[in-house]
């Protein structure tokens, strides 16, 4: 393994002119695009916030500065687990790879639950929509299409902790392709669940109505729980896989597209959220 190891170069590839693997330079030119669309959104805001019409609601009296710092603050960790899995997967670690990625999707679902609940509160309490106030429309399309793309990176992210399960011989293992439908099945029920009992915790919370959280969500916690013993049980496998050092750049371009995410979050924390206290 060692001497395998010394053979691989991670970060320049001599079979292409440019001596960046396609994948990676695949992967620029689409964040380079993405770059484009988000300044677009970013400087729309800013000239709305500029020039407000008369009506529009105050940021002050509609923004929650300590959750949204929170989940800056987990967004921000999610990164360094995503650099420690590809650090992992380049020493041929796939297990700690698992590791990091699973602590990568966790907190990455946090982000989103902390977002679902923001934008509820936003909606329902301070009655500002998409359609009601330009505030409303600038900020949730900003914040909403980042939203989208933290979902799209945590859905790369579970499929590509189900690859790392693939056997080396697949023809053997013809239990592959179900055992990767239940696992997907699985990752999916447990996250939704996951984020909707945390919501309905909060809301129960903030309504003092706890006594009545099991009973209410009894199904729910039992489903839970069901998907997390499935999920432990699936990752049980002690044959081969095709999943090594050679896939590291595929984790490399994951993580690219994830730290993406997280300095775009930055910025938009930065000018949407803490310029308002400046």
């Amino acid at each position: 393994m060692s001497s395998h190891a010394t053979t691989i170069d991670h970060h320049h590839d001599s079979s292409t002119t440019t001596g960046i693997p396609n994948k990676k330079l695949l992967m620029w030119t689409f964040l380079a695009s993405d770059c484009m669309f988000f300044g677009c959104l970013i400087s729309t805001h800013l000239i709305y916030r500029l020039h407000p019409p008369p009506g529009n609601p105050s940021p002050r009296d509609i923004f929650n500065p300590p959750l949204t710092s929170f989940s800056t603050f987990i967004l921000l960790m999610s990164s360094l687990l995503m650099a420690l899995a590809v650090n992992a997967i380049q020493r041929g670690n796939v297990r700690s790879m698992r590791h990091m990625l699973l602590g990568t999707i966790f907190f990455g679902c946090i982000f989103l639950t902390c977002q679902v609940y923001e934008f509820t509160d936003f909606v329902q309490d301070k009655h500002m929509t998409i359609s009601n106030c330009i505030l409303g429309s600038t900020f949730f399309t900003l914040t909403g299409t980042h939203g989208c793309h933290v979902a799209i990176g945590v859905l790369w992210l579970t499929l590509m902790y189900i690859r790392s399960f693939q056997p080396a011989n697949v023809q053997a293992d013809r239990r592959w392709f179900a055992r990767s439908l239940l696992h997907i099945v699985g990752f999916i029920a447990a996250i939704g669940l996951s984020m909707y009992l945390v919501l309905d915790f909060v809301h129960m919370a903030q309504a003092s109505a706890l006594s009545g959280f099991l009973r209410h969500d009894a199904l729910a916690i039992a489903g839970a729980i069901v998907s997390y013993v499935a999920l432990n049980l699936l990752t049980r496998t002690h044959s081969p896989v095709d999943f090594g050092e050679a896939n590291a750049i595929d984790v490399e371009s994951m993580g690219l597209y994830w730290h993406f995410v997280d300095i775009v979050w930055i910025i938009i924390f930065t000018v949407v959220y803490l310029l308002e206290y400046i």
